[in-house]
């Protein structure tokens, strides 16, 4: 069985290369391949990888931190594009308890301290479902820090659904407490996003989660709950039998 880790995509070689690194990692733990695809903006795509392995049962894991549009919709059709008759799609990476400490982690590594004002800085999405779940990650975070903690995007919304950008959100905040705001990033890996927090006016900016411990304990957990998962019961003289099901 094999292991295809699918992420958005970035023009930022640096984030490519985050999710090759991750995919390395996964594999060495996991002990076998991960391949790796992009949803957008570069290649391959999942249709393109699922096609050239078409006999080879796959575990995609969705290198997401919610699962938005590109999760839900975006990533089925490519599958069924691929004409792969036997792949399984783990839960996206987030949202996550292991992520939000995760968060926390890289909140104290940029400097920030007890009493910051915090802004959670995610990318962006119209999915209703998807910024609940972010939500709850804030809400998560909150209780970590002690603060309430906004959400600010780093990409305007479309069409007003969403939430104000990260700058206005930091600008927000400052006036409010007249003390330092630190922007906790909860994007996956470096690109214009990042690049975008670093120029919203914060007193300090997290890294993203990339590489952090956590990130590649959770994509592996997802794959290998997911093997668990496929494995056939075994039953043993004691099965049960209730309304014509086997019971394990």
């Amino acid at each position: 069985m094999g292991t295809l880790l699918v992420a958005h995509g970035t023009a930022n070689p640096h984030g490519v290369a985050m999710i090759g690194d991750l995919a390395g990692k996964m594999a060495a733990r996991l002990g076998e391949p991960v391949r790796t695809a992009f949803v957008d903006v570069l290649g391959p795509s999942p249709t393109e990888v699922l096609a050239a392995v078409a006999d080879e049962p796959t575990v995609v894991v969705p290198a997401f931190l919610s699962a938005g549009y590109h999760v839900r919709t975006d990533l089925p059709a490519l599958i069924a594009a691929s004409g792969h008759r036997n792949v399984t799609v783990t839960d996206s990476l987030g949202p996550s308890p292991d992520l939000t400490r995760a968060l926390l982690g890289r909140l104290i590594e940029a400097g920030w301290r007890h009493g910051d004002a915090v802004v959670m800085a995610v990318a962006g999405t119209r999915d209703r479902y998807a910024q609940s779940q972010l939500r709850a990650t804030a809400a998560t975070l909150s209780a970590l820090v002690g603060r309430r903690v906004d959400i600010g995007f780093a990409a305007p919304s479309q069409d007003g659904n969403g939430y104000p950008l990260v700058a206005e959100v930091v600008a927000r905040r400052r006036a409010e407490s007249g003390g330092r705001v630190v922007i906790a990033s909860y994007l996956l890996a470096e690109g214009l996003f990042q690049q975008r927090l670093r120029e919203s006016g914060a007193d300090a900016v997290a890294e993203p989660l990339g590489l952090h411990p956590a990130v590649v304990r959770l994509a592996c957990a997802r794959r290998e709950r997911t093997w668990f998962e496929r494995q056939p019961r075994r039953h043993n003289k004691f099965q049960q039998f209730s309304n014509g099901l086997t019971v394990a």
